[in-house]
């Protein structure tokens, strides 16, 4: 994996970090791909159960996550390499993933930046992060799930301000709206993530790839759908090894010790 897009495991968690500082962590070719490869390694990876998306923002004056598209690599006839089959934009926004992603944001998220921490399940932000999609500006859409994620996330009524005007919205105005988990100091958004992805990790992993699948399908499934989507998850939950684990961990009184099967 290219060093645009670091991979890395600490225990049970992997650290998939955007590392294009100089270009304001913007997606082109190499950082689509690589960013598809590193949800790959934490997809295929038995031994690690949780990963968490941070960006380098080392040298930059005023820190930004991700500035969206690499207009330059557009500009230059590139556009497509932007997109990968599997994952749709930055090889990440429309990937079928098992596993949860925490994203730690501690500058601007804007455009497909914005897009690719919609994508993500929970997130962590400092006070200095914001988050907008502002292809308005320029004549554009935000064509990677900012569309529709946005009003999931924020509200009708706040997404489609943010929308129209292309402006951006500060990380405490996204925490009042419940697009981000946990509100931080700057600097710390990603200390804070990692944090969460160990509570997450203390949690059994078949139970938690589960309820994730069913919360995701609550936004677009009807009752009935959505029913008989637990009542299956439900069933394999209960045929692991873990369940047996948990029930006897709970009876002597211990932590218990998952092994995801």
């Amino acid at each position: 994996m290219s060093d645009i897009v670091q991979y890395e495991t600490q225990g049970r968690i992997a650290v998939i970090t955007l590392n294009r500082p100089d270009a304001r962590n913007a997606i082109n070719g190499d950082v689509a791909a690589g960013l598809e490869a590193a949800i790959d390694k934490l997809e295929a990876d038995p031994t690690v159960w949780v990963g968490v998306l941070r960006a380098n923002t080392e040298g930059q004056a005023r820190p930004v996550f991700c500035a969206g598209a690499d207009l330059k690599a557009i500009n230059s006839g590139q556009a497509g390499g932007l997109n990968t089959k599997r994952g749709g934009f930055a090889g990440f926004v429309y990937r079928e993933r098992t596993k949860p992603v925490v994203v730690a944001v501690d500058g601007l998220a804007t455009a497909g930046g914005c897009e690719i921490v919609l994508a993500a399940d929970l997130v962590v932000a400092s006070t200095q992060a914001s988050f907008g999609l502002a292809e308005t500006k320029r004549n554009l859409i935000a064509g990677a799930g900012g569309l529709f994620r946005l009003p999931r996330a924020i509200g009708q009524a706040a997404a489609m301000e943010a929308i129209l005007t292309g402006e951006p919205f500060t990380a405490q105005r996204a925490y009042d709206l419940g697009l981000v988990s946990r509100l931080t100091e700057p600097g710390q958004a990603f200390d804070e993530a990692m944090r969460l992805a160990t509570q997450i990790t203390n949690a059994a992993p078949l139970a938690v790839y589960a309820s994730r699948k069913v919360v995701l399908a609550a936004a677009y499934e009807d009752d009935e759908t959505l029913k008989n989507l637990t009542n299956a998850e439900f069933a394999k939950v209960m045929q692991s090894e873990d369940v047996k684990e948990g029930l006897t961990a709970f009876i002597e009184k211990r932590a218990p010790n998952w092994q995801g099967k």
